[in-house]
């Protein structure tokens, strides 16, 4: 009797040690199984994206004045800059991607507004050397407060409850396989 008591208890003990060490080998991928956080690089058909800040923009102080020089939002809307960072870690060259959008928690889906070609803080798709990101080193994007290129959405206000929003990140197409590669952060609003 003595013998079989502890052979159940070490089956139990086996059979925890073992769900323990199968649980640890289902990671989950941030922007995958779950959005990532803000301040979180993200891999995206290997460019590395880092949103560092979402917040409201006030157009009537500085330095939000120099993110956006346009008409302010409408009355019962807001607009918000997604601050990112989008470097190539890799090799060799690759693109970044231009396709983005916010979803919020009822499934609508906002664009990002289309900034003027003299907009330095403006997040700009190109092709990335090695090494290189967005916005580059030495620019007044990155010397500026957030170290950071902008995405620019107008969204009503009302639409800001609905959270979590979501920024969509989507990577080129990719003809082998005939998908995209796409990734979610969740925005911190």
């Amino acid at each position: 009797m003595g013998l079989n008591r502890l052979t159940r208890t070490t089956a139990c003990v086996l059979t925890l040690v073992a769900a323990a060490a199968l649980s640890g080998c289902t990671k989950e991928e941030p922007g995958v199984d779950e959005p990532a956080r803000e301040g979180l690089a993200i891999d995206v058909s290997g460019v590395a994206y880092n949103v560092f800040l979402t917040r409201e923009l006030n157009l009537g102080i500085t330095p939000d004045s120099a993110y956006y020089d346009g008409p302010p939002a409408a009355p019962g809307r807001a607009l918000y800059g997604v601050f990112l960072q989008t470097c190539n870690e890799g090799k060799k060259p690759l693109t970044s991607t231009s396709t983005f959008h916010v979803e919020d928690n009822q499934g609508n889906e906002y664009e990002p507004i289309e900034l003027e070609e003299n907009n330095a803080f403006a997040y700009r798709a190109r092709e990335l050397a090695p090494k290189d990101c967005i916005p580059e080193d030495g620019s007044v994007a990155q010397l500026g407060p957030i170290a950071a290129a902008m995405l620019l959405f107008d969204f009503p206000l009302e639409d800001t409850e609905n959270r979590p929003l979501e920024l969509k990140i989507e990577g080129p197409f990719d003809y082998a396989t005939g998908e995209r590669e796409t990734k979610t952060v969740e925005l911190d609003l």
